[in-house]
Formats: C-alpha cells, structure tokens, sequence
C-alpha cells in the first residue's frame, strides 16, 4: 500500500509517499481501507521532533513510528477473530496512528460507526479537533460567558459550536478575515486579535478557552472572573520555544490551581470509543458540523502540513485517500 513515511526529524521534505507493507489486523482489531485523512497540529509537532522534551516518547533521534497521522474515515476492510461489533463493508472513523495510508489497522477503542450525515472527507476532520474541543469544555451551561482564543482553528470551529449548543455566550478571538466565519457557528461576539487585546479589556469570563498561547497565563486569568476557569491546550512554541514548547505553561498553570480560586486546567484527549459516539450523537442531532478550509491528495501531505504550519490554515485541512 502506498502511506506517508518519514525516517527524520525535519521541515515537510523528510515526508515521503511511499510503498510499505499493508498491516494485518490482530484478533480484536479492524483493518480500515482509508478514504480520508485529516492533518493536525500534533501531525508538524511530530515531523519535526518539537518540542525536544517529547523526544523520549516520540524517538530520540528519529520517529519511532514511521507513519504518522491519527484521523481517519474509511470503510471496513477485514476484522479480528474476536471483533463482533464491526464487520466488512461498514462506514468507520476514529483515531489510530499510521493514518496518513491506504489502510490502518485500529483497536476497539478507536473506531466507531462514522456519523451518517457526513463525507468521509467531513468525518476525518472529526476525531482529534472534536474530541480536543468537547475535553476543553468542562461543566459549561445556559448562559456561561465562554471566551475561545483560536476560534478560527480546527479545535475552535467545534468548540465555538459545541459552547453555542449548551447555551453559553460565545466571544470568538481570531483575525478579521475569519469574523464572518466564527459568526456564522454561533459566536455573540468576535475579537480581531490584531485590533484588541482580550486579556486587557473589561469583560470577564466564565471560561477562557486558549488554543493558540500567545499569552502568559497571568493575563489569561486577568480575564477570567473570580471563580472561572482557564484550559490551555495547544500553543505553539512560542509559549516555551523548541525545547520545552506549551509544557512550562501547563505545568505553571497545575501550579496556580493548587493557590487560588481559579482553575486552570490542561485537558488530555480521551481517545476512545465513548468520546467518537457522543460525537458522532452531537453531529447527526446537528449540534456542530466540520469546516474544512482545503483538501489535498495523500500524496500531497507534505504540503498539507506545510500549509497548517506556515500559512494558519483556517479549520480542518483534510488528506483524500
């Protein structure tokens, strides 16, 4: 099968379409033909070895798995002698390494039935962003004043939706280009980050999302009101550079949890079986759907990546297989 293979560290020229044996699924997993891929943050992070203190899960000097990529959405291929759940010729998404191929093998915990109103394009920009924005949204109700720094991203454009769906006031931060777009999945109020400075103003939040970490988190909490809650996931390396990255924000933010009323916390995504199916329940009820800013071939990874690294891709970027 073909699949996008990478031996180094490095910019997108080390990834390579490439001939590589097709993976034989084990007694309790499924073998998925892909039909479509999506490219996450966590997808250049990983090409690139960044940030170094991750070197140890992830290879010290070269990636320990040769395929990356975690979404998919395809259809069943073959499945283990222990599957009963699934069977060949049903429509599947989920989350499993080596994605970025024709076919990927995943276990019980990372495959669901795809949501039935969505492409298999649509479906692959689910898992990870969605799964990402529903973690980064504890406890939020009617009438929650809910702040999202990175609206305009993949994890934002679910999570703008997901926080209008349980009844909060939404103020979406991104650039002017992006305004129309945080609008129209149910921002209240839009924030051209290049005009204003959130952290600065006078209002005050319940929850202040940030998934971009352009701020310290001493100006995050300055927007939060006295009881509310900052959750830091993502950020680039501007929060702590290629050695450390977003971990020095997380670890000051458990920290500052342990001293004061407001909480910070630093979600993990759930990769499991329980986290596709409330997704895919809140997709089909309508609650949130995918964007999808470009679509590129497998083929064309490199440049996918590429263009979500560099050129701030507005959304999901999804790979067709």
């Amino acid at each position: 099968m073909k699949a996008i293979v990478q031996d180094k560290y490095g910019p997108p020229t080390v990834l390579r379409f490439d001939d590589v044996a097709t993976p034989v699924p084990g007694d309790d997993e499924v073998l998925v033909r892909v039909r479509a891929s999506s490219v996450n943050a966590r997808d250049w992070h990983y090409m690139r070895g960044d940030p170094y203190i991750m070197r140890p899960s992830m290879g010290l000097t070269r990636p320990k798995q040769r395929i990356q990529g975690l979404d998919f959405a395809g259809v069943v291929e073959a499945v283990g002698a222990k599957v009963t759940r699934l069977r060949p010729g049903d429509e599947v998404y989920g989350m499993s390494l080596a994605a970025f191929a024709e076919y990927v093998c995943a276990g019980p915990e990372e495959v669901d039935l795809k949501p039935a109103n969505l492409t298999f394009e649509q479906a692959a920009a689910v898992p990870v962003a969605a799964g990402t924005a529903l973690g980064c949204l504890p406890d939020v109700d009617s009438g929650h004043r809910v702040l999202i720094n990175g609206a305009s991203g993949g994890v934002g454009t679910f999570a703008v939706q997901l926080a209008r769906s349980l009844g909060a006031h939404v103020t979406a931060v991104c650039s002017a280009r992006n305004a129309d777009q945080a609008v129209s999945l149910g921002a209240d109020v839009v924030v051209d980050y290049a005009r204003e400075d959130f952290t600065r103003g006078d209002a005050r939040y319940d929850l202040v999302v940030d998934l971009v970490g352009n701020h310290s988190l001493g100006d995050l909490r300055r927007a939060l009101a006295p009881d509310g809650t900052v959750v830091l996931s993502g950020g680039g390396v501007s929060t702590g550079g290629s050695l450390f990255g977003p971990m020095g924000l997380f670890i000051r933010g458990a920290l500052a949890s342990r001293v004061a009323r407001q909480k910070v916390l630093a979600p993990a995504l759930k990769q499991s079986r329980a986290t596709l199916a409330t997704l895919r329940t809140l997709i089909e009820a309508g609650r949130m759907t995918p964007v999808i800013d470009r679509v590129y071939p497998l083929s064309d990874a490199a440049a996918a990546i590429r263009y979500l690294e560099v050129d701030h891709a507005r959304a999901k970027v999804v790979l067709t297989v």
